[in-house]
């Protein structure tokens, strides 16, 4: 808990300005902040579905770049298209 006094000729500015840096260096706000949105860990399945994801993805795209259509798709396009074509192309699922 974070608790400022005022001092003598201290104006109401300079207090409240004190308190803010007090509330910053103590961290609630970053604790509240995390806390906000707070997400449970997932189960041991889910992370090894993830990882298996990852690890085709990952294959396939060193495929792709092997045969040479991986770098064609790349100067083709930009942004959010270029991974929806990727996606397309390496036949996964996008969230």
């Amino acid at each position: 808990m974070v608790e400022v006094k005022k001092k003598d000729n201290e104006s109401s500015e300079s207090l409240i300005r004190r308190f803010n840096r007090r509330v910053q260096q103590s961290g609630v706000l970053l604790r509240t902040k995390k806390d906000q949105y707070f997400e449970s860990a997932p189960n041991e399945r889910k992370l090894k579905d993830k990882a298996i994801r990852r690890s085709k993805i990952r294959e396939k795209k060193e495929y792709l770049r092997k045969i040479g259509k991986l770098d064609e798709l790349m100067a083709k396009s930009k942004g959010r298209g270029r991974t929806r074509s990727l996606a397309k192309l390496m036949n996964v699922k996008l969230k």
